[in-house]
């Protein structure tokens, strides 16, 4: 593709301003749910309207919305040809605890090949690529093969609460072919991959009421049931010997992996060590007999506790018999499964087994379906078309574990599926101290955006 040189030659040759750019936006705090951050997120989302004015975008605007704003601008001159719809997002996680972290969170620092700073990889690393390859495409390549709709939040972060309403308020000046989200990552620096299916997600809080208030438990012990022991017993009960879950049908509406999937998920090059040291090394990797590890990681739903209470947990000892406990429960869900059935089959099997001893309530939280695309798509054989361009490699497609509650939005609001093309890496970081952008990556993932969009 010749007529790509002159942009991808132009990106080549001021990487020290495109790596400036990215340092420039972690710089900003842009923390989404911390209050004392709400003038950093202004900052954030200024910084971005600056970068659209100056690719040449039209209609660039701040869109308000009940939380954060919404950054947007559009570039429509490619009659005939599919209109993308990009969406990013500007802010941060917190960066807790401090005191971990070998340069400070807000002052990118480089480090051998990495750039380091909270949001360098999740996913302000991954604006600036998108950003750098359009802003190239339509001012040195004309390589830019599509219309173009660019959207970047400021709470992703905090599970986009305001999203969904600024989609319906929008669905007119959003209409687009396809969506390209680039919240996302690849397998390693030399194994360029593509997500096709993403996990959805049901969280919970869980609690058990005993006693009115904590007792004494020599005084109380063996004549009231302990809310502690009983919680224990009840998740204990939510799997069983197999791994499986076992709330009353939870697997009904799972779909099965076909032989094809099966296919190529083993392509994955992710071996059972690799998970096991990526997981912070476990004594040994767990899950649901009959599936590989990849399989159980993107592929089939789960049910974890994410934190537990009750009773005296500091130092030293007291003997109390906690009057209530509690637990925070979270479901990852496969395409197909309904967040809302799966509460009714949480209360279900609460019901159950539930004893007389104790009442319980429960409160759900974030509810957020599994998402499928085809992997056959014009769209997504253009990126696949990009990645072995730049990679020199044949992509390898996958299942995402994780939650990307934007992506069911647009598919359910706006009616079109999602490419989902970033380039983190497992090691980056995300939401944790040291957070980083591996550069080299970074400058090939501009490069391959460059081939997708004129690949359209």
């Amino acid at each position: 593709m010749t007529h790509l040189e002159p942009a991808i030659q132009h990106v080549r040759a001021h990487q020290d301003y495109v790596l400036q750019e990215l340092k420039d936006f972690v710089a900003i705090p842009s923390i989404s749910t911390l209050a004392e951050n709400k003038p950093d997120i202004q900052r954030a989302a200024d910084y971005v309207e600056k970068i659209l004015r100056s690719m040449g975008m039209d209609n660039v605007a701040i869109m308000p919305t009940a939380g954060h704003p919404v950054v947007y601008g559009e570039y429509l001159k490619a009659p005939g040809k599919p209109t993308v719809l990009v969406y990013g997002h500007y802010d941060v996680q917190p960066v807790d605890p401090l005191n971990e972290w070998l340069s400070k969170p807000f002052e990118p620092t480089v480090r051998g090949e990495n750039l380091y700073g909270r949001g360098a990889s999740d996913m302000k690393g991954q604006d600036i690529a998108f950003l750098a390859a359009l802003a190239a495409s339509i001012q040195h390549g004309g390589g830019l093969n599509a219309n173009v709709k660019v959207l970047i939040e400021g709470e992703e972060e905090i599970g986009s609460p305001n999203l969904g309403a600024f989609l319906k308020e929008n669905k007119e000046k959003l209409k687009a072919d396809f969506s390209l989200n680039a919240d996302s990552g690849i397998l390693a620096p030399h194994i360029p991959a593509i997500v096709y299916g993403l996990r959805g997600l049901a969280y919970f809080e869980l609690w058990v009421h005993g006693p009115e208030h904590d007792l004494h438990s020599g005084m109380f012990g063996g004549a009231v049931h302990n809310p502690a022991q009983v919680l224990a017993e009840l998740i204990a009960g939510m799997h069983d010997k197999k791994g499986r879950v076992t709330l009353p049908g939870y697997y009904d509406d799972v779909r099965k992996l076909t032989k094809e999937e099966r296919k190529n998920l083993k392509r994955v090059p992710r071996s059972d060590k690799q998970i096991k040291a990526e997981a912070a090394n476990p004594p040994k990797l767990y899950g649901e007999a009959g599936y590989t590890n990849v399989e159980r990681l993107g592929a089939r739903p789960t049910l974890e506790i994410n934190g537990l209470y009750a009773g005296f947990i500091g130092e030293g000892s007291k003997t109390v018999l906690p009057g209530k406990a509690m637990a925070k429960i979270s479901m990852r869900l496969v395409p197909d499964q309904d967040p809302d059935k799966v509460e009714k089959q949480l209360i279900a099997y609460l019901k159950k087994n539930a004893p007389k001893t104790v009442t319980w309530n429960l409160k759900a939280f974030g509810k957020t379906p599994g998402v499928l695309t085809a992997f056959d798509s014009p769209q997504v054989k253009a990126a696949q078309k990009a990645l072995q361009t730049v990679f020199g490699v044949k992509p390898v497609f996958r299942r995402e574990g994780g939650s990307v509650p934007v992506v069911s939005d647009i598919q359910r609001i706006l009616g079109i599926d999602s490419v989902i093309m970033g380039f983190g890496l497992p090691d980056d970081n995300l939401h944790a101290p040291n957070e980083k952008q591996h550069i080299p990556t970074f400058f090939k993932g501009i490069e391959a955006y460059i081939h997708f969009f004129a690949n359209l």
